[in-house]
């Protein structure tokens, strides 16, 4: 099975290596943050809740066993994950299994950097003291996984790379007989992933990503699917793709495609430099919203999932 996927692989990956809009974007650059921030009253929630029990003001809610939304109708999905019982449901096989209740990983290209992404949460104080105390309970609560370099994170990664084993080139303590994923599951021991491979469509982007979801779900991981802001390179399709697999899985989708549309442009530009490739680099007004997003998101369905 794995020289199968290494040889659908290969192909794909030498085209985005030439296609793929991935580039540095601005914002600070990734440090070290040895120190976790404190909350407002000087607290550090150091170790887990009480199983199932979440904070006062997240509640408790009935989660639906199905996600009941129409694939086809993506673009009208809520921005922020409509969340199943899977995603407890899968949180629990996670912690029977040993995974870091307090860790969370992104499978992803540039736009998943932690200097573009959520890095800037663990490196700008001031950027941590002005989120609301829920959030800043999450940044805290996750301290170690936003600032994070990975095996999982490169430029113009896709889906088809992720499940490649020399895509990691041996870095970060990877052995040459796994793939990425493997890698980074078996280093960082995650409850949580963002997959935000949206760089390009391909036929084999479904079939590559449903592999990655069942081993995800298998490993006791809850996966949450990122929607691509712009529409170049197919990323309609790619963003159909991923409503599709959140349908079949009942598995978490945040619409950033959705959350952008308040934006100029669609919070989206195009280099000098690189005209051909049309309005796909994100704005510093929209990589704001971004990071803001997906903390929204990250923190929506961790409290989903630790309820009873």
């Amino acid at each position: 099975m794995l020289q199968k996927i290494t040889r659908l692989a290969l192909p794909l990956l030498a085209w985005a290596l030439a296609a793929a809009a991935c580039a540095p974007q601005s914002g600070p650059a990734a440090q070290p943050s040895p120190t976790a921030p404190t909350l407002p009253d000087g607290s550090q929630p150091a170790s887990l809740p009480p199983e199932g029990q979440a904070t006062a003001e997240a509640g408790t809610a009935v989660l639906p066993a199905e996600l009941d939304l129409d694939p086809e109708d993506w673009r009208n999905w809520p921005v922020l994950p409509v969340i199943t019982s899977r995603v407890a449901e899968t949180y629990r096989l996670g912690r029977e299994l040993g995974n870091n209740p307090q860790a969370f990983s992104v499978f992803g290209d540039c736009q998943s950097k932690p200097e573009v992404f959520m890095g800037v949460y663990e490196t700008d104080p001031q950027v941590f003291a002005a989120l609301p105390p829920d959030l800043q309970e999450t940044v805290v609560y996750f301290h170690g996984s936003f600032n994070r370099e990975s095996p999982t994170v490169r430029d113009a990664t896709t889906a088809g790379g992720l499940l490649w084993p020399e895509w990691h080139q041996g870095t970060y303590g990877c052995r040459a007989d796994e793939t990425p994923v493997d890698c980074e599951l078996r280093i960082h021991k995650p409850s949580f992933v963002f997959i935000n491979v949206g760089t390009h469509w391909v036929e084999r982007n479904q079939q590559y990503l449903r592999t990655i979801i069942q081993q995800l779900l298998g490993s006791g991981v809850a996966p949450i699917l990122v929607s691509k802001a712009d529409d170049r390179l197919q990323g309609e399709l790619t963003n159909l793709d991923l409503a599709i697999l959140a349908v079949e899985f009942d598995i978490p989708f945040w619409n950033f495609w959705a959350e952008a549309l308040a934006l100029p442009e669609h919070g989206l530009y195009t280099k000098p430099d690189q005209a051909g490739l049309g309005d796909v680099y994100l704005t510093d007004e929209a990589i704001q919203l971004y990071r803001l997003s997906a903390l929204q998101a990250l923190d929506s369905v961790w409290r989903a999932a630790i309820q009873p």
